[in-house]
């Protein structure tokens, strides 16, 4: 490895820059066709470990919400009228 230090260095800076204008920001359009500017199609990319949302409690909502439960009304006086027992 020693003998390609210079090579790798070389072709890590030059993927750093590709990355960087790659991630650089943009204006949001629909299509992914660039009109103007440099031409990259790349369509965003979110990352994001599932080590960092359990830590940090983000949007961890649970996916499986039950019905509510319903209650039972017990037989009682409505005014004047007598209502009986019924599911609310």
């Amino acid at each position: 490895m020693v003998r390609y230090r210079r090579l790798t260095a070389a072709l890590t800076i030059v993927s750093l820059a590709g990355l960087a204008v790659v991630a650089m920001p943009g204006k949001a359009e629909a299509g992914w066709c660039c009109r103007a500017g440099i031409g990259i199609a790349q369509p965003p990319v979110v990352v994001r470990t599932a080590g960092l949302c359990a830590t940090a409690g983000i949007l961890r909502a649970s996916a499986y919400y039950p019905p509510p439960q319903r209650i039972w009304v017990p037989p009682h006086w409505q005014g004047s009228i007598w209502v009986p027992g019924h599911w609310a």
